[in-house]
C-alpha cells in the first residue's frame, strides 16, 4: 500500500512540475519583433536576442540577420502577421493605426515613449526587462551604469562649463530642449544646453548667433552633415567656428541610446566640450 502510495505521489509531482516548467515557458514572450533601433539593441544586451524574430530595416548591426518588417514609423504588416510574434515592441514615432491594427489582431503590442531624461531611460529598461523576465540582468546593468555616469559627472563638475548647441534637424534648425535625454548628455559632460529655453525644439540661425556657442555638434548620417558644417563656418563671429569646434557625431548615439551607450556617447562628450582633460 505504501507503495502505490509513493508511485502516485512521484506521478503527481512529476506532472506537477511538467505543468510550472509549461507554465514558466509561455507566461513571458518568446517570439517578439521590436520596431525601435534602441529596443533591439537593448534584447541583446538582455541576451534575449533567441526570441527577437523581427526588427526594423535600419536595426542595429547585431540584428543585420533578423527578418526585417518595415521601419520605425510604417511597418510591413502582413509580414509581421506570418511571424506570429506574441509581443510587438513599438516606439511613439509608430503610426497609432497600426498600433491599433495589431492590437485587433490580438497581437500584444508594448509602445514606449520618448525618454525625457537618462533616468527615464534607465526605467524604461527596467520596463522592458519585466515583460521578458530579464529584471535581474537589467539591474545589474543599470547598476553599473548608474556608477560610472555618476564618476563622469564628479569630474566634470568642477570644469568651466562649455556653452553648446546640438543640431539635431537642418530643415527647419532643430535642437533638443529641456525635455530630453540629450539635454542630460550636455550637462553631464559639463555642458550647458544653450537651446535648454525652447519647448519645441525649433530654433533660428540668428538666436544662435546672439548665443554664441562654443562648441557646434551635429547631429547626423552621411553628407548631410558635411553640408551643415560648411553652413555653420560662413559664420565667424561664433566661438565654435573662431576655435574650430564644430564636429559631428552619429545620429544613433545620440538620439537613439541605451542606458549603456549613453555612457559610452556621454564620455565621447565630455572629450569633445573638455578636450583639456584627454
Amino acid at each position: 500500500m505504501k507503495k502505490k502510495i509513493l508511485f502516485f505521489t512521484c506521478i503527481l509531482l512529476l506532472s506537477y512540475n511538467s505543468v510550472l516548467i509549461e507554465c514558466a515557458t509561455k507566461v513571458y514572450p518568446q517570439k517578439i519583433i521590436s520596431l525601435g533601433p534602441s529596443l533591439t539593441k537593448e534584447l541583446y544586451l538582455l541576451e534575449a536576442e533567441d526570441r527577437l524574430i523581427g526588427c526594423t530595416i535600419y536595426a542595429p548591426e547585431c540584428a543585420k540577420d533578423k527578418e526585417k518588417v518595415g521601419t520605425v514609423i510604417d511597418i510591413n504588416l502582413e509580414r509581421i502577421i506570418k511571424l506570429k510574434p506574441d509581443l510587438v515592441l513599438a516606439t511613439s514615432l509608430l503610426n497609432p493605426k497600426q498600433v491599433e491594427k495589431l492590437r485587433k489582431l490580438k497581437i500584444k503590442v508594448v509602445v514606449f515613449s520618448q525618454a525625457i531624461s537618462f533616468q527615464e531611460l534607465c526605467d524604461q529598461f527596467l520596463e522592458l526587462a519585466k515583460l521578458i523576465r530579464k529584471e535581474e540582468k537589467a539591474s545589474q546593468i543599470i547598476k553599473e551604469v548608474k556608477e560610472k555616469v555618476k564618476s563622469i559627472r564628479n569630474k566634470t563638475k568642477a570644469l568651466k562649463k562649455t556653452r553648446v548647441f546640438i543640431q539635431v534637424g537642418a530643415k527647419p534648425l532643430f535642437t533638443p530642449g529641456k525635455n530630453s535625454f540629450v539635454n542630460d548628455f550636455i550637462e553631464f559632460a559639463g555642458g550647458i544646453n544653450i537651446a535648454k529655453d525652447t519647448e519645441i525644439g525649433i530654433y533660428s540661425r540668428e538666436k544662435i548667433l546672439e548665443k554664441n556657442p562654443d562648441v557646434i555638434i551635429i547631429v547626423t548620417m552621411g553628407i548631410r552633415g558635411i553640408k551643415e558644417k560648411e553652413i555653420w563656418q560662413r559664420y565667424k563671429n561664433i566661438n565654435a567656428v573662431k576655435n574650430k569646434r564644430i564636429c559631428i557625431i552619429d545620429s544613433y548615439k545620440i538620439c537613439s541610446p541605451t542606458p549603456v551607450s549613453f555612457v559610452e556617447t556621454l564620455k565621447e562628450l565630455v572629450k569633445i566640450l573638455h578636450p583639456e582633460t584627454e
